[in-house]
């Protein structure tokens, strides 16, 4: 997937929706059930409510439980590589940060600071198995999906840029596009990308089925049972 394929029109409905609705369209799209590269589990985000987070993952691995084993000046290099690496690449971009110590993560990657830099550097926000912070005083504008909320940095250091990342049973590549809110992020296979706007539209359009009559005054069990076959009829 490039740039190029995720045209204004589409991104725009991408950060328009939620998680969930882009799940079931990737399912539409592929005219099956069974779509399953998705994080499992409960996270947290930094800001509920903000837009969906779409963007081209930038991928690495930190840890922070012990001291890195390595020497100070290879640590401090990575750590500017690491930040290079997250200045390139195709735009949008969401970063995409594996902490290898999961489920006992400590290192704080994500606060006030980190925030910053990487809003400044142009991505669009951050998924993370790993912690996040300083959540009173993060910028605006850039929401975090994280495993936990803690105080610390630990011993946080990169551990390796570009690999695949796997995020709460979720395993992203370099590269691939992300939808991320409240309710856990996605991979968008690139296979669906094409079709991707008619399959939103379709599962808008069979939920207003049964939504529509179910908000609406006199609804009653006669009424399910015929707007509940017609969303059957829809939907896949």
């Amino acid at each position: 997937m490039t740039e190029e394929t995720l045209t204004d029109d589409l991104l725009g409905l991408l950060r328009s929706v939620d998680t969930p609705t882009v799940c079931n369209a990737i399912e539409v799209a592929q005219g099956k059930r069974g779509f399953n590269r998705f994080t499992r589990g409960t996270m947290q985000h930094s800001k509920p409510g903000d837009p969906a987070v779409v963007g081209f993952a930038r991928t690495a691995r930190i840890s922070g439980l012990a001291p890195p084993s390595e020497a100070g000046d290879v640590i401090r290099a990575r750590r500017m590589e690491y930040f290079r690496a997250m200045a390139r690449g195709a735009a949008p971009s969401v970063a995409v940060i594996e902490d290898v110590d999961y489920p006992n993560c400590i290192a704080g990657w994500w606060g006030e600071v980190h925030v910053a830099v990487h809003k400044g550097l142009g991505l669009k926000g951050a998924v993370t198995n790993g912690v996040m912070r300083d959540l009173d005083v993060i910028d605006e504008g850039f929401p975090i999906l994280a495993g936990s909320i803690g105080p610390s940095h630990g011993y946080v250091h990169v551990v390796d840029l570009g690999t695949e990342a796997n995020i709460m049973g979720m395993r992203v590549a370099q590269g691939e596009l992300v939808h991320a809110d409240r309710h856990g992020a996605i991979v968008i296979p690139d296979d669906v990308i094409l079709h991707l706007q008619d399959a939103i539209e379709t599962v808008v359009k069979s939920e207003a089925i049964v939504l529509g009559p179910a908000r609406a005054p006199g609804f009653d069990i006669d009424t399910l049972e015929d707007v509940w076959a017609k969303f059957e009829a829809a939907r896949t």
